[in-house]
């Protein structure tokens, strides 16, 4: 299999113009300051995907320039970095205030997507660090760059990775390990927290400003309907709307985030801050990825509860700019008909149901009962299932499952209703819905072990891999094969 070819993609000017509008705020929002330099970098990836999409020239990342500015060893001309404030409920729990302890803004570029901001993470102390060292280590960073770029490529909102650059410096996490720094880019890395710390000191002109400029810049439609009716409240609703779209996209793919902690939530509606995080290898809706979080407040299937519990507190913020408090929980109770719309529309396409049916409720409902019951793998059993649609031929389905019988009495109703819409195309799409590759928790740790040996084959082997989850490719086929015993024994936490 062919690695990412840089030299493939067109060349554009490789000159960046820096800006950063959020700096223009002022300092009650963040502190001004430079990364710590990165002794002796090395770039262990690249993503030319996030280059192109971002107009940059995908050799020039390949340059010492680039390798220096990404590993903090140098200043973007024009850039002004930063390390934002914000607070937040971290495990139901207010924590106060928090902050960027290992990130740093560079700015923002001027990208065919509009201006997108560039943000270092394992970058070094800043005032937020609390007791860290505010450094990344090389085997977090590795599933950070990998899992971004994979949910890019599965359609999912997401930042993404632009590159990756690991060092000889070690710090201590359980063990001593090396560190690395990962390059973020996003419209904006603005959390719910931003708006919490804000609210939380009683900064309501800081948190005026502060909606102002997000629904300036990202959410103009809340702006333009400002004479008629409450902007902020608008802005509200529509971060429900989205975060309710995110959601059901990671429980169509069944992907647990491990930690979501309102810092850890988007106010565009992007997954953000890869920790913990695992997609489900069998159907256990109850599963706990995170082995920080032992009482499983984020579990797979209480994220969707979750994320309204924290809208909820993003709701609270934003109050005193909404005004009435039933304005604010009309707002917020958008998400509840748009997540299991958006989940719904979701899993029918799962299925290949190319238009919506009266049963294809308790259609869904039991397929998910019985991948539970049976602890089917997930990722498999939707792929086998789209093969047996375009081939007419379900025994591979059927041997996934101990309860063969109820599965029959499944099926029997899935066929049903599959007969109603033109196979071929259903077929289709089910092969364009269900992916045939994720980032499954050891296919990571093979690629971690590799690089701790100085091996970065597998991570590029990954990357290319999951860069395209939709394509079967001959010689691939371990990759979607179900996990070996010794991952079960796995650990991930949120030091991970």
């Amino acid at each position: 299999m062919s690695l990412p070819d840089f030299a493939a993609l067109p060349a554009v000017d490789p000159s960046l113009s820096w800006n950063n509008s959020f700096a223009a705020l002022g300092p009650t929002f963040y502190t001004r300051l430079a990364p710590q330099p990165l002794p002796a970098p090395y770039l262990v990836a690249a993503s030319p995907d996030a280059a192109a999409a971002l107009g940059l020239d995908t050799g020039w990342l390949q340059s010492d320039a680039a390798l220096q500015l990404l590993s903090g060893n140098a200043l973007p001309q024009g850039g002004d970095p930063l390390a934002s404030v914000y607070s937040g409920h971290q495990f139901g729990v207010w924590a106060g205030q928090l902050g960027d302890g290992r990130a740093l803004l560079l700015g923002e570029i001027d990208t065919p997507q509009g201006p997108m901001e560039l943000q270092l993470k394992g970058s070094g102390l800043t005032p937020y660090s609390r007791m860290g060292d505010g450094r990344a280590v090389l085997r977090s960073s590795i599933r950070e760059f990998l899992a971004s770029e994979a949910m890019h490529a599965l359609g999912v909102p997401t930042t993404r990775a632009l590159a990756l650059v690991g060092s000889p410096l070690r710090v201590r996490r359980e063990t001593m390990e090396t560190t690395a720094v990962v390059t973020r880019a996003a419209a904006s890395f603005l959390r719910f927290g931003h708006f919490e710390h804000f609210a939380a000191a009683g900064d309501h002109a800081a948190l005026r400003q502060l909606a102002d400029y997000v629904i300036a810049r990202h959410y103009p439609e809340c702006q333009a309907g400002a004479a008629l009716g409450n902007p902020y409240a608008d802005f509200l609703q529509a971060v429900s709307e989205r975060t309710a779209a995110l959601v059901a996209q990671w429980q169509s793919i069944g992907f647990c985030h491990g930690v979501l902690n309102t810092d850890n939530m988007s106010i565009l509606g992007l997954t953000i801050d890869y920790g913990p995080f695992q997609f489900l290898d069998a159907y256990v809706p109850n599963h706990v990825c995170n082995h920080s979080d032992h009482r499983g407040r984020y579990a797979f299937d209480r994220q969707p509860n979750v994320a309204l519990w924290n809208l909820y507190c993003l709701g609270q913020a934003l109050q005193p700019l909404i005004g009435a408090p039933e304005r604010v929980v009309e707002a917020l109770d958008a998400y509840k008909p748009a997540f299991p719309r958006e989940l719904i529309a979701r899993m029918r396409a799962k299925l290949g149901l190319l238009a919506p049916h009266a049963d294809e409720n308790a259609l869904i409902d039991g397929i998910l009962r019985l991948l539970a019951d049976n602890a089917v793998d997930t990722t498999i059993f939707w792929r086998r299932l789209a093969h047996a649609v375009a081939a007419d031929h379900y025994e591979p389905v059927r041997d996934l499952f101990a309860d063969r019988a109820a599965f029959d009495a499944w099926l029997l109703s899935y066929m049903e209703l599959l007969c109603q819409s033109d196979k071929a195309l259903a077929a289709d799409l089910m092969l364009k819905t269900n992916p045939a590759y994720v980032l499954r928790n050891y296919l990571a740790e093979q690629a971690i072990r590799q690089a701790g040996a100085g091996d970065f084959s597998e991570i590029h082997r990954l990357q290319a891999l999951l860069a395209h989850p939709f394509e079967e490719r001959p010689g691939d086929e371990a990759y979607a094969l179900p996990p070996p015993d010794w991952a079960a024994h796995l650990s991930i936490s949120c030091s991970s």
